[in-house]
């Protein structure tokens, strides 16, 4: 139960920092243009910089078995949002396949997984994280746009958490330790993410109509799959391993756990999409994981302990 209430506080200070990032839009001390640049920080230094620092940690046994069980797991719970979604949504609705497949994993999972299970957490969800940018770029443009010929693999070797993570491992596995300066600089770029993440995603909510999206009831039928149905058939698959981190498996969930990923309003923008509907599904997601959050920790923490 404590995990559950510690979760709770961290959801509500998340919100709060998001009430900032709405105000501001509306107040109109951050511009569309301001919430992009801020979100090209999160992408390109702030979420890399975490996950790099995650890695800079003495390489032991446990931790390498440990750093090869986080992709199986991950790559589990990625294959079950992706068939979920894909027997619902495939060639019906490609905006609510993208927002049920991927998760807000970095931005919302990582500061989420560091106040519930600890920092030593994030190593576990980088390879969750880099899946989930992979498929986005290719499974992810095919589901929005129905073209194949959109996926370009260059893009995905060139994504800054891909690059992220390669880094990261050759500081893992090369056991390199970093000079004491860098480290206290990595450490200061970090505790950006979270105020930063949370911030974009008020001025998300803040371009909305929040009152008429609270009227539809697709938003909620993808929230449904998104929140609850995946994280529920990734607790039974998780339950069929037999393995012992329960710190792992707890991360893993989180992250699977998360409302939908800001990226889907992105693609749909880009491929002449649902654009509406795709911020919809974020923010309706978002507000409602206050809820579903601590719930599917609860059933978690019961099953796996």
């Amino acid at each position: 139960m404590e995990t559950v209430f510690v979760l709770i506080k961290q959801v509500i200070i998340m919100f709060v920092l998001m009430s900032v990032g709405y105000i501001c839009y509306k107040k109109k001390l951050i511009s569309d243009q301001g919430s992009k640049d801020i979100g090209n920080i999160l992408l390109y230094v702030a979420i890399p910089v975490v996950i790099v620092s995650n890695f800079h940690v003495e390489r032991t046994a446990e931790k390498t078995q440990a750093f090869f069980y986080s992709i199986l797991f991950s790559f589990l719970a990625m294959l079950a949002a992706m068939i979920i979604s894909y027997l619902i949504y495939h060639k019906k609705d490609g905006v609510s396949e993208f927002s049920a497949t991927f998760s807000n994993s970095g931005f919302v999972g990582i500061p989420l997984i560091q106040a519930v299970v600890g920092s030593h957490a994030i190593f576990y969800i980088s390879m969750m994280i880099v899946l989930t940018g992979v498929l986005q770029w290719t499974y992810g443009v095919f589901a929005i746009s129905g073209d194949k010929s959109a996926m370009k693999p260059k893009k995905v070797l060139s994504n800054p958490v891909v690059i992220a993570v390669f880094i990261g491992s050759i500081i893992f596995f090369g056991n390199i330790t970093l000079p004491s300066m860098v480290s206290n600089v990595f450490s200061i770029i970090s505790g950006l993410n979270t105020p930063l993440a949370m911030i974009v995603s008020g001025v998300y909510l803040a371009q909305s109509d929040l009152l008429g999206m609270l009227r539809k009831k697709k938003v909620y039928e993808v929230s449904l799959i998104r929140l609850i149905l995946i994280p529920l058939v990734t607790i039974v698959i998780f339950r069929m391993i037999p393995y012992e981190n329960v710190d792992m498996l707890l991360a893993i969930l989180l992250a699977a756990a998360c409302p939908v990923g800001s990226n889907v309003a992105i693609y749909a923008q880009q491929y002449d999409k649902d654009y509406t509907s795709a911020v919809e599904n974020v923010c309706i997601s978002t507000i409602l994981s206050i809820i579903t959050l601590p719930l599917v920790v609860m059933i978690a923490s019961f099953l796996f302990r």
